[in-house]
């Protein structure tokens, strides 16, 4: 007899493989999945952890299954885009400009007001969440501690809205800022150089100055945008510098 737990666990893996396989491009829009019972034996599970599998999949819009022609991937619209899992895996397959720039986007537009609302709104607790984070940020001696830190931070302001559709977003968005505070902080020389910029929007938080907020913290989003940027350029002429200086030691 197979235990719940190990079902579980199979059809987890399952999602995690299809789903990458699906959103990566490597199983593309319109592709027919093999029948059930092939798939199954492909991926060495039993065919009641694959359909438990193709049912969390269906629900995050990744693929859909009709009588006669069976399971086919969807188009992208049709993906739930907000799901952690499917951001998850953009996040992972995804060409870090192309993913810098679309998550930049997505913090103009929420950060900023964010820092405006909780320079309005937010309570002495939530006041003190936010330092604290600030303060771990500047205590952090290595990379994984400051990103924690720095995304406490974020989530602190959130939550300092007192909005909870705000609050809700940061759950579904915090696998794509970790991932994106990871490359800003180890783009840079040191990986604090952010710091500053933080305590700026702490301040203005707690001295309820809105507008001040919102400056601060489109500035602390463009500042990471532009290490970033700064680095994939730099990265890039290296590149090409070696890939010239081959062609040439191969033309003597």
């Amino acid at each position: 007899m197979v235990k719940l737990g190990t079902v579980r666990s199979l059809h987890h893996q399952v999602i995690q493989e299809l789903g990458r396989l699906i959103v990566s491009g490597e199983l593309e829009p319109g592709k027919s999945l093999p029948r059930e019972e092939i798939l199954a034996e492909r991926m060495s599970v039993s065919r009641t952890a694959l359909r438990e599998a193709m049912k969390v999949l269906s629900a995050k819009g990744l693929i859909e299954s009709r009588q006669k022609t069976g399971t086919r991937v969807r188009e992208e619209t049709h993906w739930n885009q907000l799901d952690s899992d499917v951001l998850a895996w953009r996040c992972a397959s995804m060409p870090t400009e192309s993913f810098v720039d679309k998550l930049v986007e997505m913090r103009e537009i929420i950060e900023p007001a964010a820092a405006v609302n909780a320079a309005r709104r937010r309570s002495d607790e939530q006041l003190a969440a936010i330092a604290s984070a600030y303060q771990a940020m500047a205590a952090a001696e290595d990379l994984d501690a400051w990103t924690t830190a720095d995304l406490a931070f974020h989530e602190a302001v959130l939550h300092a809205t007192n909005n909870e559709l705000l609050t809700s977003l940061f759950s579904v968005i915090e696998t794509a800022l970790g991932t994106y505070f990871v490359l800003s902080a180890r783009n840079s020389a040191n990986f604090k150089n952010a710091l500053p910029q933080h305590f700026k929007v702490y301040e203005a938080i707690r001295r309820r100055q809105p507008e001040v907020a919102r400056q601060a913290m489109i500035k602390m989003v463009s500042d990471s945008r532009s290490n970033i940027k700064k680095q994939q350029t730099e990265r890039a002429a290296k590149a090409a510098s070696a890939a010239g200086a081959t062609e040439i030691a191969s033309a003597n």
